[in-house]
């Protein structure tokens, strides 16, 4: 759950200025922290919130009773490591951060023969924390 706007702008800084073309009227604005912020917090709010209505109704197809408390501590978690990671500032970004004190820098820049470093360390990030959230979510969870 992302527009085009947010997944463009949420990693805009007063630093690293983020242009955006509306594809509809080909205006341009310039963006920076506050709106990156914006954005980025508008994405992980649909984010969070479609996962609570897929996440209630799969459990609900399939007879599990999610203790409300488990359901909202995973949410949080889903929601504060996907905020983490897609906050992607270049040279403040967390998982920037990460890989290069991890001796991944040149695999998170990689951006050649088909391969994007940071899309995939973005994306093994996001997974990692959704386990994580899904034990979360289960504990205490009872069949119905």
């Amino acid at each position: 759950m992302q527009s085009d706007f947010c997944a463009r702008v949420k990693g805009a800084s007063d630093d690293h200025p983020v242009t955006y073309v509306d594809p509809d009227t080909e205006e341009k604005t310039t963006h920076g922290t506050a709106d990156g912020r914006k954005a980025c917090l508008k994405h992980c709010l649909t984010y969070t919130a479609t996962q609570a209505i897929v996440a209630g109704a799969g459990a609900r197809a399939l007879g599990i009773k999610v203790h409300p408390a488990a359901a909202a501590a995973a949410l949080a978690i889903s929601f504060g490591s996907h905020y983490a990671a897609d906050r992607r500032v270049p040279g403040k970004g967390l998982l920037e951060k990460i890989a290069t004190k991890t001796g991944k820098g040149g695999f998170y820049e990689l951006a050649d023969f088909g391969m994007n470093g940071a899309f995939h360390l973005d994306s093994a990030w996001h997974h990692g924390w959704e386990t994580v959230a899904a034990v979360v979510a289960t504990t205490k969870a009872i069949t119905r």
